[in-house]
């Protein structure tokens, strides 16, 4: 029997988080031990990635040739211009103005995962991209509860300041059932997985890099 697309998204996930690796920072973050200046990275960091994954995720979209798909990659790509509304509020209760994040000089190590996200829309197989930003999906939310609750317990940010995390926090199910029926529909079409995990396991090491290279100490 054919594996379905809640068996193989489960499978690549089991596989990617079985690769290893750790993330350093968020677990300070929830301990109240990361610095403020790690907190201004982040959202400086962010606002980079956000735009740069809107306009890949709209790629995407375009590049779809089944309904689910092209309305799955929409939604998300819809996500992400909410998002960067809260991640304006996030960083001025960083104590950041939009002068401070425009002049910011980004970290290589923070800009591989939209780079990669990119070159994945460059290369214009939004099959293989699909399986890949599903199989990061829980991992990137997970990671937002956890600074969410952190944020409010020991820096003291408001809701508005909390609001960039709690958009990906939030259980979204209407958009995992879309992006599981984006699945199903691609492998529908005969494709396979093969050439995707490879990407599924560069996307999760460039994830952790992000976090890793965001600044440890004051």
């Amino acid at each position: 029997m054919a594996e379905d697309a809640k068996a193989l998204l489960a499978r690549v996930r089991a596989e990617v988080q079985a690769g290893g690796g750790t993330n350093r920072l968020v677990p300070l973050i929830a301990s109240g031990g990361a610095p403020m200046g790690a907190l201004r990275a982040l959202a400086a960091e962010e606002d980079r990635i956000v735009r740069s994954d809107w306009r890949a995720f709209l790629t995407f979209a375009a590049q779809s040739t089944g309904p689910a798909q092209r309305e799955f990659f929409a939604a998300v790509a819809g996500g992400e211009g909410l998002a960067l509304a809260k991640l304006s509020d996030f960083a001025a209760a960083c104590g950041l103005t939009p002068q401070d994040v425009a002049a910011y000089r980004p970290l290589p190590g923070c800009q591989a995962y939209p780079s990669y996200v990119a070159r994945l829309a460059l290369d214009g197989n939004p099959h293989d991209a699909l399986l890949v930003i599903l199989a990061n999906f829980a991992e990137w939310g997970g990671y937002c509860a956890t600074i969410a609750t952190a944020l409010r317990e020991h820096y003291g940010f408001d809701d508005a300041g909390c609001a960039f995390f709690d958009f990906f926090a939030e259980p979204a199910p209407e958009l995992d059932a879309l992006g599981l029926r984006a699945l199903d529909e691609v492998l529908a079409t005969g494709w396979t997985p093969t050439a995707a995990l490879p990407s599924a396991h560069l996307l999760h090491a460039y994830e952790l890099m992000f976090w890793n290279t965001l600044p440890t100490t004051p």
